[in-house]
């Protein structure tokens, strides 16, 4: 099972798995997180997705894309995202994320060919869907390969790892090229307020929450506050602070042997009747169920 951690600010601990480079690049199902949902997130890095089967939903900025098989998906830095079920099949899947210091083989040509991409708050994603174009077969051909050079580890493999990122940012290039420049001002303050309230959420989870709290952190209305959450994360704050709630406790029920009434108090509800009564409508499945479930050989 897959955690993905956070610091305060919502954003990601990126744990990089390749010696010497801020490169990470893992081979999951989406059955690795909890309910078959990632935990919503954002990060400096430059993500990029590659469905190897099944297919997945994925969240930017309130915006829903659907990653059918075989189809690429490139998130820009510092966006609020996460991927969740899109059917009842399971979805495989190759996530590479790499920071923008990979791309500053000099200043001069990271200014021009790298920051213009990053810093457009236009900029939020690109989707390739799986046809015969020569940039598709490029991305797709280079996501796989470098899976397999970490898989394989073999000497000097970092170099062509090196070399597939930069093929890969060279077509991204030039799909930004006809990107409009600039931002939507309030669209862009939407986003920031949402991330301080996100994080606040993440902060102070196991305590009793109120939605006065809530949009007090972004100094906005309780009713402006419901509006930034139902178009940036499609639910409620309450909704949210449950749903990461139970996050939270699927992780205390496999890797602890707290009781499950200690794991309800610890993830911010009073009763455990109630904590069990959401938990099974989210995972359909008991607490006890699911603890027993993971910890059967």
């Amino acid at each position: 099972m897959i955690e993905i951690q956070v610091i305060n600010d919502s954003s990601e601990i990126i744990f990089y798995n390749m010696p010497d480079l801020p490169v990470k690049i893992i081979h999951p199902k989406l059955s690795d997180y909890p309910g078959m949902r990632v935990m919503c997130h954002w990060h400096e890095d430059i993500e990029l997705i590659y469905i190897v089967s099944g297919e997945m939903n994925y969240e930017i900025n309130g915006k829903t894309v659907r990653l059918p098989e075989n189809s690429l998906l490139f998130v820009n830095a510092r966006q609020l995202h996460y991927g969740f079920r899109a059917a009842a099949d399971d979805c495989d899947f190759i996530c590479v994320l790499f920071h923008p210091s990979m791309l500053r083989v000099s200043d001069s040509l990271f200014q021009r060919t790298a920051e213009p991409v990053i810093d457009n708050e236009a900029i939020e994603y690109l989707l390739f869907e799986a046809d015969d174009t020569d940039d598709y077969r490029s991305v797709s051909r280079c996501i796989r390969e470098t899976a397999a050079l970490c898989e394989q580890a073999a000497p000097g493999y970092e170099w062509s790892v090196i070399g597939n990122l930069s093929r890969i940012w060279s077509v991204i290039l030039r799909s930004c090229g006809e990107m409009p420049l600039g931002t939507d001002n309030a669209r862009f303050e939407d986003r920031q307020i949402q991330r301080e309230m996100v994080s606040y959420i993440f902060s102070h989870f196991a305590e009793p929450l109120t939605l006065e709290e809530i949009a007090a952190v972004g100094s906005v209305s309780r009713s402006k506050c419901c509006l930034i959450f139902k178009k940036y994360l499609g639910e409620s704050p309450v909704s949210f602070v449950n749903s990461y709630r139970l996050e939270k406790s699927c992780l205390e029920l496999r890797n602890t042997g707290r009781s499950i009434t200690e794991i309800a108090l610890r993830c911010g509800f009073n009763h455990s009747s109630y904590f069990t009564k959401m938990f099974q409508r989210k995972f359909g499945c008991t607490p006890s169920d699911y603890r027993q479930r993971f910890s059967d050989p």
